[in-house]
């Protein structure tokens, strides 16, 4: 019994001397030191005032808080490009009467992750993520709660793409 948990001790250092694995599941070259995330773009048609700003301050706490990156203004190491290009509600089950049981916001980014030292880990892709809510309640009352929830899935979704490579 004692072997595997030696075996097990000498493995930790070797792991973590690889320089590129951790913990939190980031797959960052040891040479890459710091991030620029963007302010995010809104140009969806619906509007929605706040999206922006929440969804630019959840990127940069997801990364403080699971990277030792340093955020840097401009010419980061890494850099994230953020667009909201679609921000929509649709119903999403009817009834019998043919009237809205639930409705769906989906809020759909287009991301350019830009990796200036390895470029062959670049992506410009489409990034969504939807939160449902019944319909005999208005966008405004739930909008500000499913948008949360959207926003955290959205940055899970962004992060894991970019440091996580999944």
């Amino acid at each position: 019994m004692k072997k595997p948990a030696a075996i097990l001790l000498l493995m930790i250092p070797l792991l973590s001397a690889c320089g590129i694995y951790s913990f939190s599941g980031t797959s960052i070259q040891p040479d890459v030191k710091t991030i620029t995330i963007n302010y995010v773009e809104y140009k969806a048609l619906r509007v929605n005032p706040s999206l922006s700003n929440d969804l630019t301050e959840a990127l940069q706490d997801k990364f403080r808080k699971l990277t030792s990156l340093e955020a840097v203004d401009v010419d980061g190491d890494l850099e994230l490009e953020c667009v909201v290009t679609g921000y929509d509600v649709q119903a999403t089950a009817v009834t019998s009467g043919e009237v809205a049981a639930q409705n769906r916001l989906t809020v759909t980014m287009k991301v350019k992750f830009t990796n200036r030292k390895y470029p062959e880990d670049d992506f410009d892709k489409s990034f969504s993520a939807y939160a449902d809510y019944d319909s005999m309640q208005s966008l405004d009352a739930v909008e500000s709660s499913i948008c949360e929830e959207i926003i955290d899935k959205l940055c899970e979704d962004i992060f894991n793409a970019s440091v996580a490579q999944w």
